[in-house]
């Protein structure tokens, strides 16, 4: 089932066995971000969040562009009120704050926004073609919805300050070499690759996956000891589930663990 938001600027459909995928759908700007597609964006992921049939979400632009930024024509004239008032920044808060892994499929340009965007996601599948970059500085203003923290916390301060401060674009290689992307495929090749590592994710303990994601995101920002003890915290937790004994009992029994999320 295909769901179409605004005048087709975001598509959402379901994908079995329990996959929410998510394109951006404004190819003659190659899904510049503007605010509209930012609102349709933002709606699509908390729908998909809160469907308890959807288990991993998934999402990819066209084969030219991933997104290829935010649109500068709208962003030219505004405020720093304006930014406020329009919460410019919170489909990205939105990405981050989603309980479920969120993938990325990436072909051709994730440059601005649209790197930002990516980065928001917990996987990044990139195509041979695609480029990442972050070149804000280019046009009088910096990255302002992650890009210079999450490129800290994923390539360092060393590459992190090339990037921003110099606006150019690295290769999907390039970027699997620095860590900025999870896995690089042939050009045409990302969704599905992205839907394939969805399918194997929703095969395992929702639980599980639940407290994975939980516990990589709070490490990105806590001290080691903090990180550790939630780390334990949850995985401890996992021991009064069901999913729990039936994984462990499926192991030794050399069967398929059948699931429940509970």
């Amino acid at each position: 089932m295909t769901e179409q938001s605004g005048a087709g600027l975001v598509l959402c459909e379901r994908r079995e066995p329990a996959i929410g995928l998510i394109t951006l759908n404004r190819p003659e700007r190659l899904n510049a971000l503007n605010m509209e597609v930012k609102r349709l964006l933002e709606q699509a992921i908390a729908d998909l969040s809160t469907d308890p049939s959807v288990a991993v979400i998934v999402m990819t632009g066209g084969p030219k562009a991933f997104v290829a930024g935010t649109d500068i024509s709208e962003m030219r004239d505004m405020t720093p009120a304006d930014h406020a008032r329009l919460g410019t920044n919170a489909v990205f808060l939105a990405l981050r704050a989603c309980p479920k892994p969120i993938i990325a499929a990436v072909e051709g340009y994730a440059l601005g926004g649209g790197c930002e965007l990516a980065l928001a996601c917990d996987i990044i599948i990139a195509a041979e073609g695609a480029r990442f970059g972050q070149p804000e500085i280019r046009v009088g203003i910096m990255p302002g919805a992650g890009g210079t923290q999450m490129l800290l916390r994923t390539v360092g301060k060393y590459r992190a300050m090339k990037l921003a401060l110099t606006g150019e674009q690295v290769t999907a290689g390039e970027a699997s070499l620095m860590g900025m992307v999870s896995e690089v495929v042939a050009d045409g090749q990302a969704l599905g690759r992205a839907l394939e590592l969805a399918g194997t994710i929703c095969a395992m303990p929702p639980l599980a996956v639940r407290g994975v994601k939980q516990a990589i995101r709070f490490g990105q920002e806590a001290p080691l000891a903090e990180a550790l003890a939630e780390e334990r915290r949850i995985f401890e937790s996992l021991f009064a589930s069901q999913d729990q004994t039936e994984g462990m009992q499926a192991f030794l029994d050399k069967r398929r663990p059948h699931y429940r999320g509970a």
